[in-house]
């Protein structure tokens, strides 16, 4: 007893044994509830204590672990050195599991001198979700790096296009009314150039997609309705050898996107399918409503959480390793023999589903099959209903003023040539200053404004604003080599007068009366 009548109390190192056995109890339940492997490791390098969570994370039990070396579960890691040298080996190490099996590990450690002799305390990490992670954001970026630069070269390339294009029309029509024999033969020569033209358009368009800068024309719709209308088309495609299964979730909800691109997506899909499969098999085409939660947009960039729509077409045919799955959506990467195919109908489908803000995920081995995954949001509107194509004009005569403002001088000309063509009179100007300068001295009314979008200087919003309040009848058509995120970023969104590049004298004819038959831009 203490002079005051109270017991005792042990000094801090008068430690009763019941004290000692409960600081034990909690050292080891800190020991067994760590989130990482921890092992105790001695100066020959073998294992004298692991955790609970290392049995989990090595696949071993603590009586097989205890009889490994630490070179035995993390191979290759210099574990002296490490251990007695730099104290610390960090990341970039590989776990090995008791089957075989290997995974990324980052392992940091501490000495403890005790004395039977020194220790090492080594503190592993599984860090595979981080790996994945990180190849993810890899990925992401390198095809926001291959979007960029194919979008502008698909700009570039358009201009070339519609000079080239519109040029042979005029040629064919210059040719027309003769009947020598040179001239059907330059005729052909003329239709074959077009013929190219056409081609080399529909691939910058794919490429346009795959870029997320194709004006799209968006509306409610719903899926199984469109696979619905397009599964005889698909069955027709695919051939009698291949056996085409529906499971379409019924209800399902709308999602909005161009109709035209989902299903050409489709179609893309099952021809890639059909042709894993050379000697028949089948393909499993499904629709599903699925939830998207935090911890799916956290390991996969760009998607929110929420309500999704999911296609799913799944086919048995001979797989892809994953080499080909890390590359299977950039544009012009193929498996198939030269000259088959562009190695742009991934790279589209890839384009279409991120700019209708979805995801999309492949997932194969070789010889087990491929299954895509397509993730549409879910959209709460009602479907929308397509309007009925007006009849085509293939020329308008008419003796308006129309002003045209492109900064590149072959595209200039010949849409000039073109509206002259039709009738119209023109004003040419090759900047947003010069079109003002010409708005300012010319005493006549200009029914209509044609300009570029993206021009140094002003841009062709710029140029509408600038020229409207001076002119408000006039009517505005905004023309581009890509359209969607860089005219947006011009000031170009929905509801406005477009025309994409390249483009016929036909097309722009349509486009003319179109807009002048009332419709605002």
């Amino acid at each position: 007893m203490s002079v005051d009548g109270r017991a005792d109390e042990p000094s801090p190192t008068e430690q009763t044994p019941n004290s000692v056995s409960s600081e034990d109890r909690i050292v080891t339940e800190l020991l067994e509830s760590a989130a990482q492997a921890i092992l105790r490791v001695d100066q020959s390098g073998r294992i004298v204590l692991a955790n609970r969570r290392a049995e989990e994370m090595f696949g071993c039990n603590r009586a097989e672990l205890l009889e490994c070396a630490m070179e035995d579960r993390l191979p290759g890691s210099n574990w002296d050195a490490a251990c007695w040298g730099d104290m610390g080996i960090g990341a970039g190490l590989v776990g090995r599991r008791g089957d075989g099996s290997e995974f990324p590990a980052e392992v940091s450690l501490n000495t403890i001198e005790t004395a039977e002799g020194t220790f090492a305390i080594a503190f592993v990490t599984d860090i595979s979700d981080r790996k994945q992670l990180e190849e993810q954001l890899m990925r992401a970026h390198k095809m926001e790096a291959v979007s960029r630069l194919a979008g502008g070269v698909a700009h570039d390339f358009n201009n070339l296009l519609t000079v080239i294009a519109g040029y042979s029309r005029m040629i064919l029509d210059g040719l027309a009314p003769q009947e020598l024999p040179e001239y059907t033969e330059l005729r052909v020569y003329a239709e074959e150039i077009g013929k190219a033209a056409d081609r080399a358009g529909a691939l910058t368009n794919q490429l346009l997609t795959f870029s997320r800068r194709q004006l799209v024309q968006s509306r409610v719709m719903n899926v199984n309705a469109l696979i619905a209308q397009s599964e005889k088309t698909l069955r027709h495609l695919l051939g009698g050898d291949i056996r085409l299964t529906l499971d379409l979730q019924e209800p399902l909800g709308n999602i909005k996107a161009d109709p035209d691109q989902v299903e050409q997506a489709i179609v893309n899909l099952a021809l890639n399918a059909r042709d894993a499969m050379p000697g028949g098999g089948e393909i499993f085409l499904q629709t599903a409503e699925v939830g998207l939660d935090e911890a799916w947009a956290q390991t996969h960039p760009s998607v929110k959480p929420g309500g999704y729509v999911l296609i799913v077409i799944t086919d048995t045919g001979l797989g892809m390793d994953a080499e080909v799955r890390k590359h299977v959506f950039e544009p012009f990467f193929t498996t198939k023999e030269r000259g088959k195919r562009a190695g742009l109908g991934l790279a589209t489908v890839y384009g279409m589903v991120k700019q209708s803000g979805g995801d999309i995920q492949v997932l194969s081995e070789p010889g087990k099959g491929t299954t895509f995954q397509l993730y549409f949001p879910r959209n709460a509107d009602v479907v929308s209903q397509a309007g009925s194509e007006e009849p085509a004009h293939l020329a308008r005569q008419s003796n308006d003023t129309v002003m045209v403002v492109e900064d590149e001088k072959p595209v200039r000309d010949l849409t000039v040539r073109m509206l002259q063509q039709l009738g119209y009179h023109v004003l040419a100007a090759a900047s947003g200053a010069e079109a003002i300068e010409i708005s300012n001295t010319y005493a006549g009314k200009i029914a209509l404004l044609l300009t570029d979008v993206v021009m140094p200087e002003m841009t062709g919003r710029q140029v509408a604003d600038a020229l409207l309040p001076l002119r408000p009848d006039m009517k505005v058509i905004f023309f581009s080599g890509y359209a969607e995120q860089t005219t947006i970023h011009h000031g170009i969104g929905s509801g406005v007068n477009f025309l994409s590049k390249p483009f016929s004298r036909e097309t722009l004819s349509r486009k003319l009366l179109e807009v002048t038959h009332g419709r605002e831009s």
